[in-house]
């Protein structure tokens, strides 16, 4: 029996000394055995400021793109003129430049790029394009990782606060908002890299003579938290695939969304399936618990008062979505989900 308990010992060590590095599927196009920082460039195009006729010349951006550098010759050596040419070259390219890892390990997933932050950005853009919703708020991005989303945001927002915990995954941030502001020309002091770690209480403690100069420039002021009590908009992407990680993400949005203004959260999801010994089939049981969570509209009204305060979730047609940014495949697995917060009936 003891010779088992030490057997069993020493394997519990040996995983955690080589833990397993996981890879987005995002980065499968990137150098061979590339273990530092890379930076990705990924584009987009829209209708230029002249030019902008909200949904429909946004699509059509969309579809046709940026005008090949090569021209294009027939079989007797003449110009092949694109019919839609003079559509296109209304359109305009921009593009994010993000500082991201390769791979790495379960709990510093956040220095990669995953899909959810992309269609999610994918989103803001649309949104921004063809409406007025995102104009001149104030908004948190949670679980930021690389920024992506919250920078996107940043380009019609009044202030964006991206989030996250860990003085690596922050100093990425950090570099992702340096790299793509010179690049969008994106007012700096919209963007501001906050820690936020969902085990601690809300609000977060103000800065301190005890901290590192490092982490204290990650901490926020009181005028910063005022601030953000007084958002609207939350963002997530790819905060869902654990269920501990889950059961803190939304005990840290209860507490956003019952502080200050109303809050409207915007959250991107890939359902990731396992195969589980339980149901001996591939499931989706992270996807399962995170629906445990919402309510759907027509329900939230029948609810009794002990179950309120609740979350009532609404998915996002990704059909009505254009796909801006070239450098992924959306999957039937990707989904966004529009989550507000109910404390009570409505009158």
């Amino acid at each position: 029996m003891l010779s088992f308990k030490l057997g069993a010992y020493k394997m519990e060590q040996e995983q955690e000394q080589e833990e397993d590095e996981v890879m987005s599927e995002v980065h499968l196009g990137c150098p061979p055995h590339f273990t530092g920082p890379f930076i990705s460039r990924f584009t987009f195009s829209l209708p230029s400021l002249e030019t902008r006729d909200g949904n429909k010349l946004s699509s059509t951006c969309t579809e046709v793109g940026i005008l090949p550098k090569e021209a294009t010759l027939d079989e007797d050596g003449d110009l092949v003129l694109d019919r839609r040419k003079n559509m296109t070259e209304r359109c305009e390219s921009y593009e994010f430049a993000i500082q991201h890892n390769i791979t790495s390990s379960l709990q510093n997933v956040g220095l990669q790029v995953w899909k959810a932050s992309l269609v999610l950005t994918d989103f803001v853009l649309h949104k921004c394009l063809t409406s007025s919703e995102f104009n001149g708020v104030t908004a948190i991005e949670l679980g930021a990782g690389t920024g992506l989303v919250g920078i996107a945001l940043a380009r019609s927002a009044k202030s964006v606060y991206i989030t996250d915990r860990g003085i690596g995954i922050l100093d990425n941030c950090l570099e992702n908002v340096n790299l793509c502001s010179r690049l969008l020309s994106l007012q700096e002091n919209r963007l501001h890299v906050r820690e936020l770690d969902w085990n601690e209480p809300w609000p977060p403690l103000l800065g301190s003579n005890d901290l590192s100069q490092t982490r204290l420039k990650y901490t926020w002021s009181s005028k910063e938290i005022e601030e953000a009590e007084r958002a609207t908009v939350l963002l997530a992407a790819d905060v869902i695939y654990s269920d501990d990680l889950t059961d803190l993400f939304f005990a840290i949005l209860e507490k956003l969304m019952s502080h200050g203004s109303d809050k409207v959260l915007y959250l991107a999801l890939e359902k990731r399936y396992n195969f589980s010994l339980d149901e001996l089939d591939v499931v989706a049981n992270g996807y399962s618990h995170f629906r445990s969570f919402l309510k759907d509209e027509s329900d939230c009204g029948s609810l009794d008062s002990a179950s309120f305060p609740c979350f009532v979730g609404k998915q996002v047609d990704l059909q009505e979505i254009p796909q801006y940014i070239r450098e992924y495949e959306r999957g039937k697995d990707l989904e966004i989900w529009k989550v507000t917060y109910r404390q009570k009936h409505l009158s």
